[in-house]
Order: structure tokens, then C-alpha cells, then sequence
């Protein structure tokens, strides 16, 4: 007999935690394991809906990887806008839950900011089609009010990339925000108080005290964007549908386009595959950068 037997007088779990376990385990196994790992299993196959999986091995992810133009274009593509996510993202969050710690009525404000995570992602990008129309977008009309031309925001290659990025930034800042004013309202105020006696500036105590008080935070907000920035593509499918020229064609909207349009789902499974193992890989390396330095 291994183990030990229960001292006497303990009460034995029955199955009643099980049973409280069991819808959500349930919800696991069918919504997230099972495609998963069926997902795993058409990456090595050629299938469509309309015939059986053939199995080819890793020819899927060496055409990919080799000869396919656009999914590397799209690997290229969706490390601009990460990145360009991440370097705007991070700062203007921390700089508003800043401020906001300040304000009077922060509470209101922060709501108004996090207003748009409540909001559907196509119903904002409809909305920031508007504002940013070449010709009629609401900011070009401004412009052109006081003489300017303003710039082809979703028909220039370069410009679109800026503008989607931009829009999500504005999209996600109040999210991290919250992050940001939490970890903020958890340092001690006798800490300021003391450096302020000791004679430090604002800007020595922001550096030396603030920052790295909330840099878990920091870290935190900054490996959660760069994977919400490198997987993300609804509000680049409704905002420009990987155009103009394929400038904003992200990996997931590749896969998405491959599997519901072009119906190749073992290329489209290859093509989430690469960009999942991409995402955990520089996640880590993220992370362990960033933990040493902190």
C-alpha cells in the first residue's frame, strides 16, 4: 500500500470539488485541447474541407518558411507592428496611469479611457476608416480647413502601418493603464515622503524610487503587448484587409485568409504554428531580459 493513510479524524475529499470542476474542464477539453491538438495534427497534412487530411510531413512549414513570399512578408510585418505597438503602448500607458494618479475624479477618467476595450473591435475600426479617410477622414478635412494636405493614412504602404498601429495603441492604452495605476497606488507614500525630506527632485525620484518600484508591472504590460501585438489582426482585417500592397498583412490574418477564403487549412494551421512557436520564443527571451535587468 503507498501513501499514507488519512489521520484519524481528517475529513477525505469526496467528489464534490470534481463535480464543481467538471463544466470547466469539459469547456477545456472540447473548446481548447481538442482543436489544439487537431490544429497541430492538420499543420503536417494538406486538407481542405471538402476532401480527407493527406499527410505530408514538414512540407507545409518548409514552403512556408522557403518559398512563400507573403507568410514571410507577414512574419516581417507583424514584428513591425508588435514592436511599433510596444515602444508607443507602454510609455503613453504609464504616462496617463501617472497623471490620472493625480486627477481629480481619477476614477471617472479611467473608465473613459478603458471605454474602448468594452467596444466592439469592428465597430472601431469602422469608426477610425472615417477619421482617417483620404479624402473625406475627419482629420484630412481639418487639415485641408488651414491649408494642409494631409497624408494618405490608409492607402500609403508606410502610412497604413502607422495608422493601424497608432489605433490600437489608443485601443489598448486604458487596459494597461489600469495596470500601470494599480501597481502605483501599491507603493508607500512614506517612501516619497522621505526622499522628498532627503531633498530628491521629481525626476530622481521617478527614476529611482517609482520605477523601479513598479518594474514588475512594467514588465508585465510590456510581454503581454508584444503577444496581444503579435497575434492580433481583427482591427487590421476591418481597417485595410492586410493592404494597401499586402503593407499591413499580418501572420494571423495570413492564416485567417488561408483557412476561411482560400480553405487550405494545413497551411493555415502550419502558418498559426510558426507564428506560435515565434510568439512563445521571443516572449521568453523577453522575459528573461527583462527579469535580469530588473
Amino acid at each position: 500500500m503507498s501513501g499514507r493513510d488519512p489521520e484519524p479524524g481528517a475529513e477525505v475529499p469526496g467528489p464534490a470539488p470534481w463535480l464543481f470542476l467538471a463544466p470547466l474542464l469539459v469547456f477545456a477539453a472540447v473548446f481548447l485541447i481538442l482543436p489544439l491538438g487537431f490544429s497541430v495534427y492538420l499543420a503536417f497534412t494538406r486538407w481542405n474541407p471538402l476532401g480527407t487530411p493527406s499527410w505530408v510531413g514538414m512540407r507545409q512549414f518548409e514552403f512556408l518558411l522557403t518559398r512563400d513570399d507573403d507568410f514571410l512578408r507577414s512574419l516581417a510585418n507583424t514584428f513591425v507592428f508588435a514592436v511599433g505597438f510596444v515602444v508607443l503602448v507602454v510609455p503613453i500607458s504609464l504616462g496617463l496611469a501617472f497623471v490620472f494618479s493625480r486627477a481629480r475624479g481619477k476614477a471617472v477618467w479611467r473608465s473613459i479611457y478603458y471605454l474602448p476595450q468594452l467596444t466592439n473591435i469592428v465597430a472601431i475600426a469602422y469608426l477610425w476608416q472615417f477619421v482617417l479617410d483620404d479624402r473625406y477622414g475627419l482629420i484630412n478635412r481639418m487639415l485641408g480647413a488651414v491649408g494642409l494636405r494631409g497624408p494618405d493614412w490608409l492607402t500609403d504602404p508606410v502610412m497604413a502601418m502607422v495608422s493601424v498601429i497608432l489605433v490600437m495603441v489608443w485601443y489598448d492604452a486604458g487596459k494597461n493603464m489600469l495596470v500601470f495605476s494599480a501597481a502605483l497606488e501599491g507603493v508607500d507614500r512614506e517612501i516619497y515622503e522621505a526622499a522628498e525630506l532627503d531633498g530628491a527632485s521629481a525626476w530622481r525620484t521617478l527614476r529611482s524610487i517609482t520605477l523601479p518600484i513598479i518594474r514588475p508591472a512594467a514588465i508585465f504590460v510590456t510581454i503581454t503587448s508584444f503577444i496581444t501585438g503579435m497575434g492580433f489582426f481583427a482591427l487590421i482585417l476591418a481597417m485595410t484587409g492586410g493592404g494597401p500592397r499586402g503593407a499591413t498583412d499580418v501572420t494571423a490574418l495570413y492564416a485567417y485568409r488561408m483557412a476561411f477564403e482560400d480553405l487550405r487549412m494545413g497551411r493555415a494551421s502550419a502558418a498559426a504554428l510558426i507564428l506560435f512557436a515565434l510568439i512563445a520564443v521571443l516572449s521568453l527571451v523577453q522575459f528573461r531580459l527583462l527579469r535580469e535587468r530588473a
